[in-house]
C-alpha cells in the first residue's frame, strides 16, 4: 500500500513468505479508533481488518457473542452491483460462508465464560480474483485480536493447499483451484495444532489429505511470525475482563443435588425420553435450592447442564458408555427410500437413528442457473443444494425466517459434497437444485443431507459418477490425554464433546470435509485415527445406499424437461434469433420449448414434450441449413405470381417455381397447379449468382408416359438450319437474322 509522507511514520509492518508470495501485515495508519486494526495484502488484494470488543459484559447470556462479518464491496473487483439500488445488501452466500471461516478457528481460543461483545469485520478493499481475500480475512482477524488486547489464546493463521496432478501447491491461485486442482483446502491453526479444516476434493485418498494438512501447517508457523512481529510494534496492553463464573457455594450445592438426578437421566437411551428427564432434573433441583438461593435461581439452569456435560464426557471416557449405549464405532440404524414424491423429479429420504431428511432434485434449464452478483471469478451455477431445518425437526417452535448463516453453511457443505459426481454440462445439460428438509434432527443433518441428496440425485436420473455418503466423527479428551473418538454423534456428543468432523465423499476418496474443535487443537495423530473410522463408517453407509437404488435411473421422470443439445454454425446465430428475436419466439410457441442459445453456436432446446422438442430442432436445423442444388425439400407455397409460385423450402428461405416448372403439360395459370399454403415437393434447379433460387415441382416427379421434352419437339430441318448457322448466330450472309417486326434493310443499287 503506497502512502504519503505524513502517513508512513504511523506504519507498522511486517510479512511472511509463502507458497512463492507475500502474505504483508500493516497496521497504524487505517481505521485507527477500532480496538485492533491491520490491512492485509496479498498480490493485489487487500483486505480490511478489525477487532473490537465492548466495554461492559452483556448481561443474561449463556454463551460468548462474537460476530464475525466479511464485507465484499463489489469496487474490490471493479464491479457496480447489480440490482434495482445499484448498492451493495445483504451479504451473498460466499460472504456469509467466508465469515463463518473466520469464526470457526477464532471462537474456541476466547477464555471460557467471556460475556464482552466481540465483533470482528473484514471489509475487502481489492481484488485481484488471484488471491484469496477470504484467506487473508482469516489472518487479518487473528492479527487485529493481537493487536487490540483482546483477551485471546490465538494467534491463528490459514493457508489455502491445492494438489494439482500429484503435486500439492501452497496457496495456488483462484484460478488454479477452478480448473486444475483436485483439492480444495483451508487448513487454520496455530503454532503447535489444527484448530480448523475446510476442504472440497474430487475422491481425495486420506493420505493426500494429511500430507496436505502438514504442509499448510508448516506455513502456518511463518504466518504466525508474522503477525507476532507486527503486534511487537503496534499491539495494546492486555485488557482485563470479568469472565463468568458461578458463585462457588451455589455451583456445590447444585452439583451435590443434581449429579444422581442427572446420572438416572442419562439412562433413557432415547433422545425425547431422556431430554424431558433432564429438564425435570432442572425444574427438581430450581424448586430445592430457590428459597437458598434467591438471588441466583437464573444459574442453576447452567450448573446442571455443566454437570450433565462433566457425567456424559465421564461416561464416555471411564466407562465407554454413550448416551444411547452405542459403542463408539457403532452406526445409528439406517433406512434409505426413494422416490417417495409423484411429481417431483426425483425424491430420497435418508434416516440414521432420530436423524432423517428429505432431499427433493428439480432438473431445470439453463435459464434456471443462478447468476452470482459478487467480487468471485464464478459467474452462474447450474448445481445447487440448499438446507432446511424448520423449528419441528427438534421439536421447538420459533418463527419461521430465511436461511440463517448454519442453513447456508450445511447447504453449501453437501453442495461442495456432491458437486465432483455431477455429471458435466456436454453430458447432462440440466440446471439442477437439491433440497433437503431436515424432518427430524439428532445430529449431524448436514451429512444426512449428502446421503439423501445422493438418493435423489439417482432417483431423479442424474447420471453421478459415483454416489456419495457422509458421516460425523466426534471426540472426547480427558485431562490426562486420554481421548475416545466418536463415530456418527448424536446432538449431545456434539454439544458436550471435542470436535465435530464431518467427512464425506465416495469409496474411492473424499469429496468434502469440515472440521470444527472446542479445544485447543489436534494433532495429527488424533486427525488420522478419525479419516480412518470416518472411511470405515462411510463405505457401510454407501452399501446400505446401493441396496436400495445401485445405480442412477436410466429414465427420467416423465415430469422432467427432456433436453437436447445440438450446434450450429456462429454465423448463423442472427439467422436462429431473427429481427428482435422474432424467428426463435415463433419456433417456443409453436413447439412450447425453451431455447437457449450460447455464443459458440450451442442450442440448448428443453421442453417436457419430446415431440415439441424434435420439432423444434427439426425448424433450427432447417433455419442453418444450406440450401444445395440438387437437394429435394418439401415447401410450403407462400405466394402466386403470373410467371409462378414462391415456396419457403426451409424458414425464412423461398425459391421460384416458375410456371414451365410446374408440371409437364403446358399450365396456362399458376393457380390450376397449386394454391398459397399448399405443401409440394421441390428441387433446386439453381441458385443465381444474386442468390436466387429457382426450383423445379416437375422435376421431382418421373415424366408421363410418351412425353418428349419441348427442345426434342422440334422439326428435324430447323435444328439442322440453326446448326449450319455460322458462330454468333449470324444468317448465311454473315448478317444477324432479322428481328419479327423489323423492316427489311434497303437494297443497295448494282453498280
Amino acid at each position: 500500500m503506497e502512502l504519503g509522507m505524513d502517513l508512513v511514520a504511523y506504519v507498522r509492518r511486517a510479512e511472511a513468505e509463502i507458497g512463492g508470495g507475500r502474505l504483508v501485515f500493516e497496521t497504524g495508519v487505517l481505521a485507527r479508533q477500532a480496538g485492533g486494526a491491520v490491512t492485509v495484502t496479498h498480490g493485489e488484494t487487500v483486505v480490511l481488518v478489525t477487532a473490537t470488543m465492548s466495554e461492559t459484559v452483556r448481561e443474561g447470556i449463556d454463551f460468548f457473542p462474537l460476530t464475525c462479518d466479511f464485507e465484499e464491496r463489489m469496487y474490490a473487483a471493479g464491479k457496480i452491483p447489480g440490482g434495482f439500488f445499484k448498492r451493495e445488501g445483504r451479504p451473498g452466500e460466499r460472504a456469509v460462508l467466508t465469515s463463518r471461516l473466520i469464526d470457526r478457528p477464532l471462537r474456541p481460543l476466547f477464555p471460557k465464560g467471556m460475556r464482552n461483545d466481540v465483533q470482528v469485520v473484514a471489509t475487502v478493499l481489492s481484488t485481484d480474483q488471484e488471491h484469496d481475500p477470504g484467506v487473508a480475512a482469516v489472518n487479518g482477524a487473528s492479527a487485529a485480536l493481537l493487536l487490540s488486547g483482546i483477551p485471546w489464546n490465538g494467534p491463528v493463521g490459514a493457508v489455502r493447499v491445492g494438489l494439482v496432478g500429484d503435486r500439492p501447491v501452497l496457496n495456488p491461485s483462484l484460478r488454479q483451484v477452478e480448473d486444475e486442482s483436485t483439492l480444495d483446502l483451508v487448513v487454520a491453526g496455530t503454532e503447535d495444532a489444527i484448530v480448523m479444516v475446510e476442504a472440497g476434493g474430487d475422491e481425495v485418498p486420506e493420505d493426500r489429505l494429511l500430507d496436505a494438512i502438514d504442509l499448510a501447517h508448516a506455513e502456518i508457523r511463518r504466518i504466525i511470525a508474522a503477525q507476532r512481529e507486527v503486534a511487537a510494534q503496534a499491539g495494546k496492553p492486555p485488557r482485563t475482563i470479568v469472565v463468568a463464573s458461578p458463585d462457588p457455594s451455589l455451583d456445590a450445592a447444585v452439583r451435590e443435588a443434581a449429579l444422581p438426578l442427572v446420572r438416572e437421566a442419562l439412562g433413557h437411551p432415547e433422545k425425547l425420553a431422556r431430554e424431558d428427564a433432564l429438564r425435570a432434573v432442572e425444574v427438581e433441583v430450581t424448586e430445592r435450592l430457590k428459597e437458598q438461593f434467591p438471588e441466583q435461581v437464573a444459574k442453576i439452569g447452567e450448573i446442571v447442564s455443566a454437570v450433565t456435560k462433566d457425567e456424559v464426557r465421564r461416561r464416555i471416557l471411564e466407562d465407554g458408555a454413550r448416551p444411547d449405549s452405542r459403542k463408539p464405532k457403532e452406526i445409528r440404524p439406517l433406512a434409505c427410500v426413494v422416490g417417495l414424491l409423484p411429481r417431483t423429479h426425483g425424491s430420497g429420504l435418508f434416516q440414521r437413528g432420530q436423524t432423517q431428511v428429505l432431499s427433493i432434485t428439480t432438473l431445470g434449464t439453463g435459464e434456471d442457473e443462478q447468476r452470482l452478483d459478487d467480487i468471485g471469478i464464478l459467474e452462474t451455477k447450474r448445481y445447487m443444494h440448499h438446507y432446511q431445518f424448520p423449528p419441528f425437526s427438534v421439536g421447538e417452535v420459533r418463527p419461521l425466517r430465511g436461511p440463517g448463516r448454519r442453513d447456508i453453511g450445511h447447504g453449501a457443505l453437501a453442495e461442495r459434497a456432491l458437486e465432483p459426481m455431477i455429471p458435466p454440462e456436454d453430458q447432462f445439460p440440466y440446471t439442477i437444485r437439491v433440497v433437503s428438509e431436515v424432518l427430524e434432527s439428532n445430529g449431524s443433518t448436514s451429512m444426512a443431507s449428502v446421503c439423501g441428496s445422493t438418493l435423489s440425485l439417482m432417483d431423479a436420473g442424474v447420471p453421478l459418477r459415483a454416489p456419495v455418503a457422509g458421516i460425523s466423527i466426534g471426540l472426547v479428551t480427558g485431562d490426562t490425554g486420554r481421548y475416545v473418538i466418536l463415530t456418527d454423534i448424536q446432538g449431545m456428543e456434539d454439544a458436550m464433546g471435542d470436535m465435530d468432523f464431518k467427512v464425506a465423499g465416495t469409496r474411492q476418496g473424499i469429496t468434502a470435509i469440515q472440521l470444527d474443535i472446542k479445544t485447543g487443537g489436534l494433532s495429527r495423530k488424533v486427525l488420522a485415527e478419525a479419516l480412518a473410522q470416518a472411511r470405515e463408517a462411510r463405505l457401510v453407509i454407501l452399501d446400505a445406499m446401493a441396496s436400495v437404488i445401485p445405480a442412477p435411473r436410466t429414465t427420467l421422470s416423465a415430469y422432467a424437461p427432456r433436453i437436447f443439445t445440438i450446434q450450429i454454425n456462429p454465423d448463423k446465430i442472427r439467422d436462429l434469433i431473427g429481427p428482435g428475436g422474432k424467428t426463435i419466439n415463433k419456433i417456443t410457441a409453436d413447439t412450447d420449448t425453451k431455447i437457449d442459445v450460447e455464443q459458440d453456436g450451442r442450442v440448448t432446446i428443453a421442453s417436457i414434450n419430446e415431440d415439441g422438442a424434435r420439432r423444434a430442432i427439426a425448424m433450427i436445423e432447417g433455419i442453418v441449413r444450406e440450401v444445395e442444388v440438387g437437394q429435394a425439400y418439401k415447401g410450403r407455397v407462400t405466394r402466386l405470381m403470373n410467371f409462378g409460385a414462391f415456396v419457403e423450402i426451409l424458414p425464412g428461405k423461398e425459391g421460384l417455381v416458375h410456371i414451365s416448372e410446374l408440371a409437364y403439360d403446358r399450365v396456362n395459370r399458376v393457380e390450376d397447379v397449386v394454391k398459397v399454403g399448399d405443401e409440394i415437393a421441390v428441387k433446386v434447379k439453381e441458385i443465381d449468382s444474386l442468390g436466387r433460387i429457382n426450383l423445379t415441382h416437375r422435376g421431382t416427379q418421373p415424366p408421363p408416359e410418351g412425353w418428349v421434352a419441348e427442345e426434342d419437339r422440334q422439326p428435324a430441318a430447323m435444328t439442322r438450319a440453326r446448326s449450319d448457322r455460322p458462330r454468333g448466330d449470324r444468317g448465311r450472309d454473315g448478317r444477324p437474322p432479322r428481328r419479327p417486326g423489323a423492316s427489311r434493310p434497303a437494297r443497295r443499287p448494282h453498280a
